[in-house]
Formats: structure tokens, sequence, C-alpha cells
């Protein structure tokens, strides 16, 4: 049985470092409409996608109303619809390789502020060399790595994206519940005052008709 040797562990590990790339993902406001594009060059690659709706511009909106996405092939054809979603992970096989198009629709009076994150899991290298028996193993074991690298920095991104929103809505009802509070305070203020008043105003009058 014959294992790989240094120079091919060695160019293989070069291969994967060089090929490795952060996952970053794009943030948005969306109105209306907003579409993406995104190029699948092998046929057969996994789509990894996820988004969250981070804020809203009204500061004392806050709703699950969430956006909706279409995902089309390079065809045209319906890969997936979400419904009014806050937030999502989705992953899916390229049938076919070209563009995809991503595209968010928000049905909300109010702009929304999306965090959306796309890349596909591909090893190029492999590809290059697949007839080589030393590198089959190693390769495999190595793409396996790559994958396992991508997915732990897409969901570390997804997971950053959400509790994000979640620091934004718990501000958000710490704000509402001070301005209640201090409404609630006023309104108390208000009504002891009023009572003073009518008591006072109350005392003078039976005063004046005692003296009469």
């Amino acid at each position: 049985m014959s294992y790989p040797s240094f120079r091919h562990v060695l160019v293989a590990m070069v291969a994967l470092f060089s090929s490795f790339r952060a996952v970053s993902g794009i943030r948005f406001v969306i109105d209306r409409e907003e579409c993406f594009s995104h190029n699948v060059e092998y046929e057969g690659d996994t789509v990894h996608l996820s988004f969250v709706v981070i804020k809203s511009d009204s500061s004392w909106h806050y709703s699950d109303d969430g956006v909706d996405l279409l995902v089309k092939g390079p065809s045209g054809d319906q890969i997936h619809d979400f419904r009014d979603k806050i937030s999502e992970k989705f992953e899916f096989v390229a049938h076919h390789k070209g563009v995809h198009r991503f595209c968010f629709t928000n049905k909300s009076p109010y702009h929304e502020t999306v965090d959306f994150d796309v890349h596909v899991g591909h090893f190029s290298y492999h590809d290059e060399h697949a007839k080589d028996e030393h590198f089959n193993p190693l390769l495999e074991q190595i793409g396996k790595l790559e994958e396992a690298l991508y997915n732990i920095q897409f969901e570390q991104h997804w997971l950053e994206a959400q509790t994000e929103r979640q620091a934004i809505v718990n501000d958000l009802m710490s704000q509402r519940a001070i301005h209640k509070a201090f409404l609630e305070s006023a309104a108390l203020i208000g009504a002891s005052v009023l009572q003073v008043y009518l008591l006072r105003h109350l005392f003078e009058r039976k005063l004046g008709m005692s003296r009469v």
C-alpha cells in the first residue's frame, strides 16, 4: 500500500489554505425589493445561504412580519421560496452551473436592514488531481476539512447576526419600558395634582359657604 509523499501533503495543504476564504455577509437596507446574483461555477456544488432581519428604520417599530426571499436557478426555475421570515438558514445542491438569483421582498411600510450571507462549497484542487491515486484519499479528507471550516464560519456569522438583532430588540423593549414607566409616573403625578386642586377648590367653596 502506497502513501502520499510529504511533497503531496505539502502541496495539498497549500491548496487548502490558498483556496480558503473568509465568509463575509452583505448588509443592506431594503425598501421594497432587492436582488443579488451569485455565480456557481460547478454543477453539484452545495450552496449555503442565510439571512437575518437586523432592525427597522423606525425606532418604535418591531414585528415578526419578516421578509420574503425567492431563490432562482440559472434558467429562472424556482429553487426555494421563503415567506415572512425574520431569519433563515438553508442549503441546496446546484443542479446547474451558472448565475443564481436571490430576491428579497419587504412588505413592511418601514425600511429593513438585512444581513445576507451566501457561499458555495467546492474544492477545485480536487478536480485538477482527481486522477492521482496518491491524492484521492488525502484530498477527500482535506475537502471535508475545508467544508467544515466554511460551515463553522458560516454558522458563526449567522449567530452573530442573530445576537445583534436580539440586542437591538432588547434595547428597544428597554426603551419602551422606560418610556412607559415615565408616562405612567407622569400620569400619576398629574392625577395627584388634579386631586389636590379639586380638594382645595372644594374646601374653599365650603369655607366660603360657612362664612355666609
